[in-house]
């Protein structure tokens, strides 16, 4: 349930009085975010730092190891990938060096590189300045740049692929902005291994996350992609992390690769462009058509697409699986050949995993307020299975269009946060302030939907102070503008 009138448009904040943290297409498979396809500026830190980002460039030199060729669908020219050899002159002081972000990522693989990634492990931004001074007296100021902008995505990435692997793999901004969590790439691993795959075309592979979890759940992986940059950087993770012999990356338009000695398929279109994230799945590099197509003609398929895909867009042999990860939403898997079977719908949350699967069910009732409201986890929001939610703990809907479930007593949920009413309030920003007040109340989290306040302008209006906490809920009940005031059950 949820149906398309479900918003689950949701934001949070949670405040004390003195600190506030808020809650809230180049066609053929090029990865226009896992592979850059434009020119980056320099990264200049307010130390004045230069960096050289590794960003998408045409160059003739493509990767680290002897050519590769991919498995082709048709008689296409696949372009071959060269050993760069790396014994590059880089100390070659008397010669200035212009590395390209092709060639940066060869230096960096070298002995000279590593060691500098080596040195400069672990520095703090306020530390690049000396420490960009010390090395280049040894060292080329570009390469001690490149090994310091490394450093720098590597402590972004241990968010995504843990700090042990994300001190030894290489990244490219775009590349730890889109690639797969590692949590969510394990269980999509899982769940291939479970359906008997032991091998993976993973087509539009990017810097080689999902690849990695695959190669650790034992499946053979052809990992591929068309831009130069990306693909040396998934075989330079594939390297590091000890998986070569299980993922061959290849560089590649992914409409030209022959997939049918595999098992199974994965895709995962380009949804970012020039201009940011792409909405139309006809406008994803490659197109949601041609990836789909893709999925009918293998054994099994697994394509990774837009949370936010509407529903009847969904076709109609595949199963439809919404992703969440500590509560945020993650994405959305179209599922061939197995489960979840065609037309099914499902949430799964993670950790775990947790997975609800829809029964179909009508939209539950209005009713008013109870006790208890819930708060279904975004996953079952997005996979329209709060009707599941609300029968469970035996509850209706505060209103037609909202989300939230209300009861009148607690039961023990999965895929919900229960919460206990304590008031309910007509929106009304000073009677909130003055209850706020009288209940001495300082760390307020602030949730909303179907709300057009924003978390942080409420917060400034109620200024909240004391020794207390409670949550308000900024929504509709039976299409008014309503706060509900309560904690966590």
């Amino acid at each position: 349930m949820g149906g398309p009138g479900f918003r689950d448009r949701r934001s949070s904040v949670t405040t004390t009085a003195s600190a506030t943290t808020a809650t809230a297409t180049a066609p053929g498979g090029g990865k226009r975010g896992k592979g850059e396809h434009h020119h980056s500026t320099p990264h200049q830190s307010p130390l004045r730092t230069l960096f050289i980002i590794l960003s998408y460039e045409s160059h003739g030199v493509a990767s680290f190891q002897p050519g590769v060729r991919c498995p082709a669908r048709h008689r296409h020219r696949t372009r071959a990938v060269h050993r760069l050899a790396h014994n590059v002159p880089v100390n070659d002081h008397d010669r200035p060096t212009a590395l390209t972000p092709v060639t940066a990522l060869a230096a960096l693989l070298a002995p000279e590189g590593r060691a500098l990634l080596d040195e400069v492990r672990g520095t703090r931004p306020d530390q690049e300045l000396s420490v960009a001074t010390r090395l280049r007296r040894d060292h080329p100021a570009d390469l001690v740049s490149a090994a310091l902008a490394q450093a720098r995505l590597r402590q972004r990435a241990a968010a995504k692929f843990g700090a042990v692997d994300a001190e030894r793999m290489f990244f490219t901004p775009n590349g730890v902005e889109q690639s797969t969590r590692t949590t969510v790439a394990t269980y999509r691993a899982e769940r291939f291994r479970a359906l008997g795959v032991t091998s993976v075309a993973d087509l539009c592979c990017g810097i080689g996350g999902d690849a990695i979890a695959l190669a650790r759940a034992g499946i053979r992986v052809l990992a591929v992609d068309r831009d130069p940059l990306t693909a040396a950087v998934a075989r330079a993770n594939a390297a590091a992390l000890g998986l070569s012999g299980l993922i061959e990356v290849c560089e590649a338009d992914v409409t030209s690769v022959d997939t049918t000695p595999y098992d199974a398929v994965f895709v995962d279109p380009a949804r970012r462009g020039g201009r940011g994230r792409i909405f139309d799945p006809e406008a994803y590099s490659p197109p949601l058509s041609w990836a789909v197509e893709a999925a009918r003609n293998a054994p099994r398929a697994a394509l990774k697409i837009a949370p936010g895909i509407p529903h009847e867009a969904v076709p109609a042999e595949a199963g439809a699986e919404w992703i969440s990860d500590g509560g945020d939403v993650k994405e959305a898997v179209l599922w061939f050949g197995g489960e979840p079977g065609p037309g099914t719908v499902r949430a799964t949350l993670l950790p775990g995993p947790r997975t609800l699967a829809g029964r179909g069910l009508p939209n539950p009732p209005v009713r008013p307020v109870g006790e208890y409201l819930y708060e279904p986890d975004g996953a079952v929001v997005r996979a329209h299975l709060v009707a599941e939610v609300a029968e469970e703990v035996g509850g209706g809907l505060i209103d037609e269009t909202i989300a939230y479930v209300t009861a009148d007593a607690l039961h023990p949920t999965e895929y919900a946060t229960a919460y206990r009413i304590t008031d309910r309030l007509p929106f009304n920003v000073k009677k909130l302030k003055a209850l706020l007040r009288e209940r001495e109340v300082g760390v307020l989290t602030v949730k909303k939907r179907g709300s057009a306040v924003e978390p942080e302008e409420l917060r400034r209006k109620v200024k909240p102070q004391g020794p207390n906490a409670a949550t308000v809920f900024l929504t509709r009940v039976a299409g008014a503008p309503t706060m509900l005031v309560g904690h966590p059950a």
